[in-house]
């Protein structure tokens, strides 16, 4: 059995040992974690408030995406193998892939991809570096847009690899961009 730290989005493994994207897929169901280049991360727990925020916004993609017939949408905490060897496996708040990249789609095991589009919604206990790093390595996995969704200061901040953030308040209107041409959706819908 291995031993875990109960400290979110710290490396969580008391060994050297490396896990396999495998092996945490063989892990008790309850163990809620992610895997960094073969190190084990604890993933945060969530407040009442989070759920609803990214419940709420999946939503409106989710009927988009079928409305539009664009892809497949997946839930909180469905994991993504991004990297191997080390294998590094994400689990993102929300995710998105398109229709033409999902060719051959498993019954079992994680999608050994990164999606199209992520959201993370931060947790009350994420601090500012570990929810940075945690959207750096969705960049770094090859997804093309990712929503960073802050409660706290009701923003959302829209990241791109080779671009500069930008963050958008209340009375903005996020957008799907390339990645989900027509997309439009109020954020003073998401933040009331």
């Amino acid at each position: 059995m291995t031993a875990i730290l109960e400290r979110p989005q710290q490396k969580v493994s008391l060994s050297a040992r490396l896990y396999t994207a495998e092996e945490v897929e063989a892990m008790p169901s309850h163990r809620r974690v992610e895997l960094v280049r073969g190190e084990l991360l604890l993933m945060p727990n969530n407040s009442a408030w989070h759920g609803k925020l990214t419940f709420d916004l999946a939503l409106e993609i989710g009927i988009f995406v079928k409305q539009n017939t664009l892809g497949k949408c997946f839930a909180a905490e469905t994991r993504f193998i991004v990297e191997r060897n080390p294998d590094t496996l994400l689990a993102p708040d929300f995710a998105f892939v398109a229709a033409e990249r999902l060719t051959d789609f498993p019954t079992k095991g994680y999608l050994d991809l990164a999606p199209d589009l992520i959201f993370e919604t931060r947790s009350p206990s994420d601090t500012r570096r570990p929810f940075a790093l945690k959207i750096a390595r969705w960049l770094s996995a090859g997804v093309k847009l990712v929503w960073a969704i802050d409660p706290a200061t009701q923003t959302v901040t829209v990241h791109r690899t080779g671009e500069n953030p930008r963050t958008l308040g209340i009375e903005d209107t996020l957008t799907g961009e390339d990645v989900l041409p027509g997309f439009e959706f109020a954020l003073e819908r998401l933040f009331h």
